[in-house]
Protein backbone atom coordinates (compact mmCIF):
# COMPACT_ATOMS: atom_id res chain seq x y z
CA UNK A 1 0.00 0.00 0.00
CA UNK A 2 1.42 3.07 -1.22
CA UNK A 3 0.86 6.56 0.32
CA UNK A 4 -1.84 7.93 -1.49
CA UNK A 5 -3.72 4.43 -0.71
CA UNK A 6 -3.28 4.81 2.96
CA UNK A 7 -4.51 8.90 2.55
CA UNK A 8 -7.55 7.14 0.95
CA UNK A 9 -7.83 4.95 3.99
CA UNK A 10 -7.85 7.62 6.70
CA UNK A 11 -10.18 9.72 4.65
CA UNK A 12 -12.80 6.72 4.72
CA UNK A 13 -12.03 6.85 8.56
CA UNK A 14 -12.33 10.31 8.88
CA UNK A 15 -15.24 12.06 11.02
CA UNK A 16 -17.24 14.08 9.72
CA UNK A 17 -17.67 11.48 6.45
CA UNK A 18 -15.87 12.90 3.67
CA UNK A 19 -17.20 13.82 0.52
CA UNK A 20 -14.57 14.62 -1.35
CA UNK A 21 -13.23 10.99 -2.05
CA UNK A 22 -12.89 9.86 -5.47
CA UNK A 23 -14.28 5.89 -5.74
CA UNK A 24 -11.64 5.02 -7.90
CA UNK A 25 -9.71 6.21 -5.24
CA UNK A 26 -11.48 3.45 -3.41
CA UNK A 27 -11.65 0.90 -5.68
CA UNK A 28 -7.61 1.64 -5.93
CA UNK A 29 -6.84 0.97 -1.79
CA UNK A 30 -9.48 -2.07 -2.05
CA UNK A 31 -7.25 -3.83 -4.91
CA UNK A 32 -4.04 -2.37 -3.17
CA UNK A 33 -5.68 -4.41 -0.09
CA UNK A 34 -5.90 -7.61 -1.54
CA UNK A 35 -9.27 -7.44 -3.11
CA UNK A 36 -10.98 -7.76 -6.37
CA UNK A 37 -13.50 -5.53 -8.33
CA UNK A 38 -16.22 -7.30 -10.53
CA UNK A 39 -17.90 -4.88 -12.99
CA UNK A 40 -21.46 -5.72 -12.68
CA UNK A 41 -24.63 -4.15 -14.91
CA UNK A 42 -24.06 -0.53 -15.84
CA UNK A 43 -22.51 1.27 -13.10
CA UNK A 44 -22.56 -1.25 -10.28
CA UNK A 45 -19.71 -2.77 -8.98
CA UNK A 46 -19.17 -6.04 -6.47
CA UNK A 47 -15.69 -5.19 -4.17
CA UNK A 48 -14.48 -8.43 -2.49
CA UNK A 49 -11.82 -8.47 0.24
CA UNK A 50 -11.46 -11.07 2.98
CA UNK A 51 -13.87 -12.79 2.15
CA UNK A 52 -16.63 -10.17 2.39
CA UNK A 53 -18.31 -8.55 -0.39
CA UNK A 54 -19.60 -4.97 -0.88
CA UNK A 55 -22.09 -4.32 -4.01
CA UNK A 56 -22.18 -0.28 -4.73
CA UNK A 57 -23.13 1.64 -8.00
CA UNK A 58 -20.05 3.96 -9.35
CA UNK A 59 -21.33 7.51 -9.18
CA UNK A 60 -22.21 9.16 -12.26
CA UNK A 61 -21.85 12.02 -13.16
CA UNK A 62 -19.39 13.09 -10.73
CA UNK A 63 -16.65 10.60 -9.66
CA UNK A 64 -16.75 11.62 -5.58
CA UNK A 65 -18.44 8.67 -3.90
CA UNK A 66 -21.78 10.10 -2.17
CA UNK A 67 -21.67 10.32 1.85
CA UNK A 68 -24.05 7.25 2.39
CA UNK A 69 -21.39 5.33 0.25
CA UNK A 70 -18.49 6.18 2.26
CA UNK A 71 -20.28 5.71 5.22
CA UNK A 72 -21.31 1.89 4.18
CA UNK A 73 -17.92 1.27 2.49
CA UNK A 74 -16.19 2.17 6.11
CA UNK A 75 -19.01 0.45 7.88
CA UNK A 76 -18.24 -2.87 5.35
CA UNK A 77 -14.00 -2.79 6.18
CA UNK A 78 -14.76 -2.21 9.62
CA UNK A 79 -16.86 -5.91 9.76
CA UNK A 80 -14.20 -7.62 7.87
CA UNK A 81 -11.23 -6.30 10.34
CA UNK A 82 -9.57 -3.44 8.47
CA UNK A 83 -8.56 -0.56 9.96
CA UNK A 84 -6.71 2.72 9.92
Amino acid sequence: MNSKHLKTLKALFAVPTASHIKFSDIEALLTALGGEIHEGKGSRVAMHLNGGVKHAHRPHPGKEAKQYQVREIKEWLTAIGVEV
